[in-house]
């Protein structure tokens, strides 16, 4: 798994049994940070040539192999890879999506089957193409009333009447990361700057005022509706304290999360937002539910968990993805299965 805010590729070897329901377990997990190089190109593909975007791809997927191989060298029983790749566009509006790495030659680098580009056939069908985790969540966590992502997005899934439902809250540490860049961080440990500073009235209406925010689900979020809609709005505020303008974003976030919430629920948190240490704060004044912090493993590696169960079911021709919650015209099971050589 690869997400928007460039912390690096995680990585987890696991197996899963049906038993009554699915079970998991965890045997190893890993993050490879990204170079300072590959973060500065990530970051950029989006304003790439499609020639440029395939010249990087290339090295991109050497990259994945030279990180699977070396993750892998413990196991000798691996029955595949199954990998998210990273996204350089997602406008399934316009019928797009790309997520690099979801190649052919990747299996053949690592002599291993490859099921990966998870998102292109519901884009087809309709779709966003995204949240594909609520799969996951629905069979491997299905104890909590919902589950929260605190990624480069701050994401959702919830069962609502039997159903599930699940959708791209916000815009999260693809901004505050940016913001805390402007101190030399990669991003604001546990929140202590944003806690620091004080709330900026107009900024916080401006950011609330957005019309993402009254649309309904199925719906989802880019790192370019961040570029377009929220990166202008800060740039109006430039004058004020760093952190002042983080701690504004911090209240925004938590207003838009905790709202949709009720005191009923029972919330499964995860992503590197759950460190926030100030954030998590904010999501308790905001709402009265239940927010449940798990074991390392599951914050900082569920979605990678999850999308080798993705996988899973992918190889089995088994439902993964729901059109209640990327409002494709039908469930469907997506992804391409690649063998080394072929």
């Amino acid at each position: 798994m690869s997400g928007t805010s460039l912390d690096g590729l995680d990585l987890v070897c696991a197996t899963f049994e049906k038993k009554d329901e699915w079970e998991f377990k965890i045997l190893k997990a890993n993050t490879y940070s990204y170079s300072a190089k590959w973060k500065n190109t990530l970051a950029k593909l989006y304003y790439q040539t499609p020639n440029k975007i395939r010249e990087i791809e290339y090295e991109y997927v050497r990259l994945l192999a030279r990180n699977i191989l070396d993750f892998t060298n413990d196991f000798y029983d691996i029955d595949f890879v199954s990998s998210h790749g990273h996204t350089i566009f997602h406008k399934p509006d316009q019928g797009i999506t790309l997520q690099i790495g979801n190649t052919a030659n990747l299996s053949t680098l690592i002599n291993l089957p490859v099921i990966c580009d998870f998102r292109t056939q519901d884009v087809t069908l309709g779709g966003q193409g995204a949240p594909l985790v609520p799969v996951g969540d629905l069979h491997l966590f299905k104890s909590y009333s919902a589950c929260l992502n605190l990624g480069g997005f701050a994401n959702v899934s919830k069962i609502d009447q039997k159903n599930i439902i699940a959708y791209d809250i916000c815009a999260l540490n693809t901004v505050l990361n940016k913001l805390a860049g402007e101190k030399g961080l990669e991003y604001d440990p546990q929140g202590s700057l944003a806690k620091s500073g004080k709330k900026i009235p107009k900024l916080f209406k401006a950011l609330e005022s957005l019309d993402y925010y009254t649309k309904k689900f199925p719906k989802s979020l880019g790192i370019e509706w961040v570029s377009q809609e929220i990166f202008p709005i800060f740039e109006r505020f430039n004058d004020e304290a760093l952190e002042d303008r983080i701690h504004t974003y911090n209240h925004h976030v938590g207003k838009q999360i905790g709202k949709i919430f009720s005191k009923n629920d029972k919330v499964l948190l995860s992503g590197g937002g759950t460190k926030n240490i100030f954030l998590i704060s904010l999501l308790r004044l905001y709402s009265d539910a239940n927010f449940i912090i798990p074991n390392s493993e599951i914050i900082d590696f569920k979605e990678a968990l999850i999308f080798a169960f993705l996988g899973i079911l992918r190889f089995q021709k088994k439902i993964n993805c729901l059109s209640s919650v990327t409002g494709s015209s039908r469930d469907h099971c997506s992804g391409k299965i690649f063998y080394p050589g072929k």
